[in-house]
């Protein structure tokens, strides 16, 4: 069952807001999203909020100034993910503008497992750094810093992650590390990889560095930062819609990187009408693909190549190995259903599945499909290490996943191997013999958390567009603003005439619909079956271009009378 509600606001906000001069269909977006101001919506860089206030960022920046002057070695070690390969590609380009000694490493996720582990620390000491730089990763590497310590090796922690109840020995930079006084929680790992280079850029300037070095000019970065930013799914307040809205200009106007112009042009995606739709399902699955069937490298090596003849070929790589993950994802997928063919939402809190022919690079993409189709807290499990398998999960609002993890961890000592995350996605390792008893502490763990609304799919919308906004300006209006995770892009119910449909590509409806004397076309995915002569829709505007032609189109979600 699903649940459709009205997002509200206060209509003092949104006569604020008009007053202000914004449009009234976008003031009304806006305050239903808790936005009283328009300075809110200003996305200048110069509202980004200061670095000074984020814990130990000044210290090392100061660090790092004393490591480029006397030559240290440096090397990053990056996260598998997007925002990892991201991250680094900002650490590596940044740090060698300001001068640094620096290389990279990102180990393979099926050898190494996650964060600075001592095997990766032994992995990354045949380059013989002075300073190892973690890049998403590092909150919980205790012994990964001691190993680093022992071998006399140097490590600064930029990181994102919840933290967990120890810390590592080493510099933090985490805006989620406890003291840590930054007012944005949400920055991804990239996010905070450019504060780094923004403290480091003002330490040097003030030691006066670049009186014979060029000073470099951080906004270059701001596409790579944009994209890490929306590919890992971070809330986007204020300030990481200031970054990702420049980040976007920067793609719109064609000074991205080369690397993110050739992931453009392989996905068949015009980066001159650059938004987060790009970024979060386009762009960014291309390079998670790397880290999740073969070596994050690839995507790197991509982000970092210095033009776009050298990029092509590995954007064309992560193309290929993209399609094969879906390929892979997709039968993982059938297999999962068919476990489920008898399952009842109505009779269960959790969903934990595993199968030991399954791939641990995609069963978090599995999780995902499952958690949307069943509402259900989803972890699904791959074979490990001898006698263990590591799980992917995925959440619903009102269940903190990790917070979740860790109350099985304290009331089942040894259960859990290992685990961390965020509210919404997190990863944990068990023994293989301990699948079932996980199962039913899981379960016992979400009966006692999660409640007949929170299970209750629910879908927001705007309410309703009169016929004066229904049309392609407006479609186009709503498609520059940042929306996403925490920032929900808009949707809409009303009423349609469906004057004809057609199924297209075997699985798709093409349709023509009307309103109030307007016209447009439609699309519905996935679904075969007709649309009665009315409906009543949940839907999103699009301005959709065809061989130079734009025209409003109107994507259905969700039709509530069948």
């Amino acid at each position: 069952m699903t649940q459709i509600l009205t997002r509200t606001w206060q209509p003092e906000t949104l006569q604020t807001l008009c007053a202000q001069g914004l449009h009234p269909l976008m003031a009304r977006l806006y305050a239903a999203r808790g936005i009283d101001s328009a300075s809110e919506v200003d996305y200048a860089l110069k509202g980004l909020l200061p670095y000074q206030r984020m814990k130990n960022l000044t210290a090392m920046a100061a660090r790092l100034a004393d490591a480029i002057a006397t030559r240290q070695r440096m090397l990053v070690v990056a996260d598998y993910d997007a925002d990892g390969a991201t991250a680094c590609t900002v650490a590596v380009r940044g740090l060698a503008a300001m001068g640094a000694i620096i290389d990279f490493i990102v180990p393979n996720r099926f050898e190494y497992g996650y964060g600075l582990t001592p095997e990766i620390v032994a992995l990354a000491a045949q380059n013989r750094p002075d300073i190892i730089i973690t890049v998403d990763n590092g909150i919980a590497s205790v012994d990964g810093v001691a190993a680093a310590k022992a071998r006399g090796i140097e490590v600064l922690i930029t990181d994102h992650h919840l933290p967990g109840d120890v810390l590592p020995d080493a510099l933090i930079v985490n805006p989620n590390q406890p003291g840590c006084e930054f007012p944005s929680k949400n920055l991804a790992g990239v996010g905070v990889m450019f504060y780094v280079l923004m403290a480091l850029r003002a330490e040097m300037r003030q030691r006066g560095c670049f009186a014979t070095q060029p000073e470099p000019n951080l906004g270059e970065l701001l596409d790579i930062v944009a994209l890490g930013t929306v590919a890992d799914v971070v809330k986007l307040d204020r300030n990481n819609r200031i970054l990702v809205d420049n980040g976007l200009k920067r793609m719109r106007a064609g000074r991205m990187a080369p690397g993110v112009a050739a992931l453009f042009r392989v996905a068949g995606r015009a980066a001159h009408k650059a938004n987060t739709f790009d970024l979060g399902f386009t762009l960014g699955p291309r390079l998670n693909a790397a880290g999740r069937l073969d070596d994050m490298s690839l995507g790197i090596a991509c982000l970092l190549a210095g033009n776009e003849s050298e990029a092509m070929p590995l954007a064309q790589e992560l193309d290929r190995l993209n399609r094969e993950r879906r390929q892979i994802e997709h039968g993982i997928q059938d297999e999962a259903m068919a476990f489920l063919a008898s399952f009842d939402p109505a009779q269960r809190y959790t969903l934990a599945l595993y199968r030991d022919d399954w791939h641990q690079g995609v069963v978090g993409i599995v999780a995902s499909r499952l958690k949307e189709r069943f509402h259900r807290p989803t972890i699904v499990f791959a074979p490990g290490d001898e006698g263990e398998i590591k799980g992917s999960g995925r959440s619903i609002p009102g269940f903190h996943l990790r917070d979740a993890l860790d109350l099985v961890y304290k009331r089942h000592p040894g259960m859990i191997l290992k685990f961390g995350g965020h509210a919404m996605a997190a990863g944990l390792t068990i023994a293989e013999h301990s699948l079932a008893a996980f199962q039913q502490a899981f379960e016992q763990v979400a009966k006692g958390l999660l409640d007949q609304h929170a299970l209750t799919r629910t879908l927001e919308t705007d309410g309703s567009l009169n016929a004066r906004e229904l049309n392609l300006q407006m479609a186009e209006t709503l498609a520059a603003e940042v929306w996403g995770q925490g920032f929900a892009p808009p949707t809409f119910r009303d009423r349609f005439q469906v004057l004809s449909q057609r199924l297209v590509g075997d699985k798709h409806l093409k349709l023509r619909l009307a309103k109030d004397g307007v016209q447009c076309d439609g699309m519905i995915f996935n679904r075969v079956d007709w649309l009665p002569e009315e409906v009543d829709a949940v839907y999103q505007l699009a301005a959709n271009e065809w061989q130079g032609k734009k025209e409003l189109q109107i994507y259905l979600q969700h039709i509530a009378n069948g």
